[in-house]
């Protein structure tokens, strides 16, 4: 089910545009003033996404050649490393240090 054969195509690469959809259009907000309290909010579903969209690309992982696997190992730290830095966005953002969150944030764009 999570790798998408009912579907006809692997889900993995649907579900990533939502994290990655969020995380960019949270990155133009911080841009902008006065739309920090957007811009979380947009961190926060984008984080919430990236849970399902890592879990259908394990599968499809686990499915890949030997040499094929490295680019994706090398693709999952760099978004796991994504993910850490946009909870910790989330969390400076929550604590009202909107300057430490939109740091956090364009470095979260800058790994994924």
């Amino acid at each position: 089910m999570l790798h998408g054969r009912w579907l006809g195509h692997p889900v993995h690469p649907l579900l990533v545009q939502v994290p990655t959809g969020s995380w960019l259009s949270a990155a133009v907000l911080d841009l902008r003033p006065g739309r920090s309290r957007e811009a979380g909010l947009l961190v926060g579903v984008g984080l919430a996404a990236a849970v399902p969209a890592a879990l259908t690309g394990a599968v499809d992982w686990a499915e890949l050649h030997r040499p094929q696997r490295r680019v994706g190992l090398v693709h999952a730290v760099s978004n796991t490393v994504a993910v850490g830095v946009y909870a910790a966005s989330l969390a400076c953002r929550l604590k009202g240090h909107t300057t430490a969150g939109r740091t956090y944030g364009f470095l979260g764009l800058t790994a994924v």
